[in-house]
């Protein structure tokens, strides 16, 4: 591992992060807050630490993290991807593990939009026969 700092980007559904990774002791904030307290689900930080856990890094690095837009799962999905991302290009030998789990496709789905005579996307208004 380099001691320099990576950069990477992550996204889902409308959310984004932006992380920077080094060398360190494992702490992990996410707009100036400790993760835990952040996330405050135990299922959403665990979605966020998932590429750590895979690769066994978890605790040998030092994460920043700038989340913005969409809601807290959606954000946990986008730091993940982020996360994903930043250890690949730390250490190009986790990428196939990280490929393997699935952690560096981006979750492309998305809310579907309304359609116009419907309630919702796909609901329909109350059928009347008569």
């Amino acid at each position: 591992m380099e001691q320099s700092v990576i950069l990477a980007t992550g996204g889902r559904k409308e959310a984004t992060a932006s992380i920077r990774m080094k060398p360190g002791k494992g702490s992990f904030t996410i707009n100036n807050r400790i993760a835990a307290q952040y996330l405050m689900r135990e299922t959403l930080m665990q979605k966020a630490q998932e590429p750590l856990e895979a690769t066994d890094t978890l605790g040998q690095v030092d994460i920043i993290c700038n989340a913005t837009g969409g809601g807290l799962t959606g954000q946990a999905g986008a730091i993940r991807l982020a996360v994903a991302r930043a250890l690949a290009k730390m250490n190009p030998d986790l990428q196939p593990k990280l490929r393997k789990g699935g952690f560096l496709t981006r979750d492309s789905r998305a809310v579907e939009r309304k359609k116009y005579g419907r309630p919702k996307a796909r609901k329909r208004f109350q059928y009347s026969k008569r």
